[in-house]
């Protein structure tokens, strides 16, 4: 953001109004004066002072005018709206003397306590210290940018070195993949770039990282100083010295975060600008400029910098070497400037081209016809449409629109000079520039490579050929039990969902206000099914969903915010523990036929859990959050939860105590069922409990009768956080060397169908988290290397172009209900290679003699045997032997 206008003014105070940090560098350097906003003017008092003592952190600071300027500026704005946000005694005087003078010292004893409490809280030099950072810095996250893509252009750099993969899953760096796409904008369409390779690689290839965290450092830094900038002080709420201590604690906690990248971009400059010195073919100015380069010892001054205990003294070290930083950015540019420009190989940009194109008496050749004989012209490299704008407005800066005769290292310090001017907030031709790097790169001329969000997926030919075979494999075991498939829509309304989940609702998406009614992206897919079962005054039914579901989440290795969920329910009034024992049972088929590998089915009761927490003296209406925090523990440490529990959720250690004791209690389920029925348990002595053990003993021993309870785990840890379980719980965890963590979860939910209709129908179900699922399976069966992404049996290979024959054979074989695929092409090879890398296994070979016999050539490729049949017959043969193999 470009500075205000040399004597323009600043308005202080208003309503809507915010200061930012390009107001308080402009006021800092005398480019804006400060204005008192009428309003806030009349809402300050008219009564005499009461000096009060000067806060000791702005006891004798020694200031040069601009800090001067810039915190008394700061300190101006948080006196105004501290006064319009309460009742603080802020008098007229101090306020229009501050403004008229713009010197910190005018504020100086303070007039009043609440004046002396605001100067100590709102840590007015560190703020403005960190403001002028903010400023300097903003501008610098495109520049750097560009005189990076300048640099490449002049050493002739690989582009390849900005080739940043991204990813929906969150394990890549937003800002490094935008700076890589970003240079490679600047650089789209240059013929000089190319592959620079070995060590000097590296001075581009650290661009994307390096130039990403400074980004996200500035962002950081920018958040937080608009934050201290305008937020009113809250007087009587705080320690105002402590307050302020914070403040600036908090300031030089970022700017140090910013002068890390700082460091490592000025290095990384040095670097490119020697790269492009080494293009210049004069060794005695190449000497010169090498010579030339003289470096602070910025590792020295980052260190005195970050263990300086002042934080002003901090923050005017960052500040420091960000102008060191921008002066050697400046000289970078200056020197790939002039590499170029001795360059006769490079085609240079000329501003006419561009907004003199018609005027052909001032460029004879703007029709775009050359000179006869001008061979030379016809083969120089241009530079990348971004970059050949940016040399124009630094080359029409640094030369006034001269010719350049000749470059020397006196010219090549002056254009340094000129461009570290250039870079400094106080040019307004600065906005030009950055504007102009921002319009490139956002530019719909040439649409850079779209991205998916952070979340999601795409799926290929091979993904959705494991996925379409683990669907069929799933709707085949719920179809087996008699379940009907059922849909709902993709969006609720977002009462349907809400205080259904627990801490988990502020995962879900909420939509965009339509105009009447507020929605948000199903969570799951049982409150929908729930809803459903009300609304349609249903009281049995067993169902099935595949369906995507949405949540607010973390991305991460095998978490989505956008995934698929394969849901079975069966709601309605049976037997103790039938459906409980079904569902269980599909879920272990579910896990068998997918052939996914070793897993374990943890599993415990909820009644029995809330007896425990009962046991150990957990109040009851805390019982919900308490099971949030035990669902921890398959990610956390006990004491992790611990701390958690007693910090947060007011659990005493005593009762934290016990809860880890008994929630270690896991095993086989007859056996753990057994010890914690055993004669002097505490479980016995409690009504919920011995009602969860009873209803256990049925399921297990259904379970053991049915060959399913090898997997199962009685584990008294396992929470599951929703707040709709009522009864039996589960979880199944994949045991193998792929890490998904859970794979499945479900439980009985009696009084879900309650909330939405009043009459009670319980229901019991279990959701399979099919992603984590496809990873173990993609996994799988890219170690067996034998993913096919179609099923097709035959090739029909035309050895030539006869579509009409292709059409004839082909068709019999899809009428015969054979898969089949055709190819068209004159090289057998073509054929061959195809039909290998699809593994189609069958071939159907026709070439000149099997036209002229009336044949065709049958080709196994797994057995490499071939025969002839009959043309008339082929379709059947193929039949035949597909069926038959």
């Amino acid at each position: 953001m470009a500075p205000p206008a040399a004597a323009a003014a600043v308005t202080l105070g208003g309503k809507g109004a915010a200061l930012t940090p390009a107001a308080v560098y402009a006021l800092s350097h005398g480019l804006a004066d400060p204005a008192i906003d009428p309003s806030a003017l009349q809402r300050l008092s008219t009564r005499g002072p009461s000096p009060q003592d000067t806060p000791a952190s702005l006891r004798g600071l020694a200031l040069s005018p601009p800090e001067s300027r810039a915190a008394a500026a700061v300190l101006l704005n948080k006196l105004l709206v501290t006064a319009g946000d309460s009742s603080a005694l802020v008098t007229a005087a101090t306020a229009t003397g501050l403004a008229g003078s713009l010197d910190l010292a005018a504020a100086l004893p303070p007039a009043s306590r609440d004046e002396a409490a605001v100067a100590a809280a709102s840590a007015p030099v560190a703020v403005a210290l960190a403001a002028a950072i903010d400023c300097c810095a903003s501008p610098l996250v495109r520049v750097a940018d560009a005189v990076a893509a300048l640099s490449c252009e002049a050493a002739r750099g690989d582009v390849a070195a900005f080739d940043v993969p991204t990813s929906g899953d969150g394990l890549s760096a937003k800002d490094e993949a935008d700076v890589a796409a970003d240079v490679k904008m600047l650089l789209f369409g240059s013929k000089l770039v190319g592959a620079a390779g070995g060590a000097d690689a590296a001075s581009f290839t650290k661009v994307p990282t390096v130039n990403g965290i400074f980004r996200e450092a500035v962002r950081a830094l920018h958040a937080r100083v608009r934050i201290e900038l305008n937020a009113p002080v809250k007087l009587g709420k705080r320690d105002a010295v402590q307050t302020g201590e914070g403040k600036e604690e908090a300031l030089v906690a970022l700017a140090t975060q910013l002068a890390r990248p700082v460091q490592a971009m000025l290095k990384l400059s040095v670097a490119r600008a020697r790269l492009c010195v080494a293009r210049i073919d004069d060794a005695e100015l190449r000497k010169k400029l090498t010579d030339g380069v003289e470096i602070d010892d910025l590792k020295g001054m980052l260190g005195k910098v970050t263990i300086d205990s002042d934080a002003v003294s901090v923050l005017r070290g960052v500040y420091n070497s960000l102008l060191k930083f921008r002066d050697i950015l400046a000289w970078e540019a200056a020197v790939a400037m002039a590499v170029i420009e001795m360059d006769s190989s490079i085609e240079k940009p000329q501003a006419c081209e561009e907004n003199e194109a018609g005027s052909s008496t001032e460029n004879p050749h703007a029709s775009g016809e050359k000179p006869k004989g001008d061979k030379k012209s016809k083969k120089k490299k241009t530079l990348g449409k971004g970059t050949s704008a940016v040399l124009m407005l630094l080359r029409d800066l640094v030369t006034n629109g001269k010719e350049v005769l000749s470059v020397n290292s006196a010219l090549l310090a002056e254009w340094g000079t000129e461009l570290s001017l250039l870079f400094d907030p106080k040019c307004p031709r600065l906005v030009s520039l950055v504007d102009k790097v921002k319009e490139i790169v956002e530019t719909n001329e040439v649409r850079r490579l779209p991205k998916i969000p952070k979340g999601t997926r795409d799926f290929g030919k091979e993904q959705m050929a494991i996925r379409e075979h683990a669907f069929s494999i799933i709707t085949g075991v719920f179809k087996m039990h008699g379940a009907v498939s059922l849909d709902t829509p993709v969006f609720e309304l977002r009462e349907t969902l809400m205080g259904k989940y627990g801490e988990d609702s502020k995962l879900i998406y909420d939509l965009a206000d339509q105009g009447g009614e507020l929605c948000s992206l199903r969570y799951d897919l049982t409150v929908p099914f729930a809803r459903y079962v009300a609304m349609n005054n249903i009281s049995s039914l067993k169902r099935y969903q595949i369906a995507k579901v949405y949540r607010r989440d973390n991305p991460s290795k095998g978490r989505y915010r956008e995934f698929y969920q394969c849901d079975f329910d069966i709601a309605g009034v049976y037997e103790t523990m039938e459906p409980d024992f079904e569902v269980i049972k599909v879920l272990t088929e579910l896990l068998d036929q997918l052939d996914i590998g070793t897993y374990e089915i943890k599993l415990n009761h909820r009644k029995l859990l809330d007896g425990m927490l009962e046991i150990c003296g957990v109040p009851p209406e805390k019982f919900r959050t308490v099971c949030s925090s035990i669902d921890k523990l398959d990610k956390q440490t006990f004491e992790q939860v611990k701390k958690e529990l007693v910090d947060e959720k007011g659990i005493s250690n005593e009762t934290a105590d016990k809860i880890g004791d008994l929630v270690k209690t896991r095993g086989p389920p007859l056996e753990v069922l057994l010890e914690l029925r055993k004669e002097g348990s505490k479980f016995m002595g409690n009504a919920g409990s011995v009602t969860a053990l009873n209803e256990l003993e049925i399921l297990f021993k259904a379970l053991d009768k049915a060959n399913a309870i090898g997997k199962i785990v009685f584990d008294l840890s396992l929470a599951r956080g929703l707040d709709y379980y009522t009864g039996v719980i589960y979880e199944a965890v994949f045991k193998g060397t792929t890490q998904v963590g859970s794979i499945a979860a479900g439980g009985r939910y009696d009084n879900l169908v309650g909330m939405f209709s009043g009459k009670q129908v319980p229901a019991v179900g279990v959701s399979l988290g099919i992603e984590r699922v496809f990873a173990i399976m993609e996994q799988q069966e890219m170690e067996k290397n034998q993913i096919r992404a179609t099923e097709t049996e035959v090739l029909v290979s035309i050895i030539g172009k006869d579509l009409i024959l292709a059409a004839e054979l082909v068709s019999e074989l899809w009428n015969a209900g054979i898969k089949a695929e055709f190819k068209l092409t004159t090289r057998i090879q073509n054929h061959l290679k195809y039909a290998t890398q699809s593994g189609i296994p069958w071939m159907v070979l026709v070439g000149e003699s099997e036209i002229s016999s009336g044949k065709v050539k049958l080709k196994n490729l797994a057995a490499s045997q071939e025969e002839e049949v009959d043309r008339t017959e082929f379709a059947q043969v193929l039949k035949q032997k597909l069926r038959n193999p």
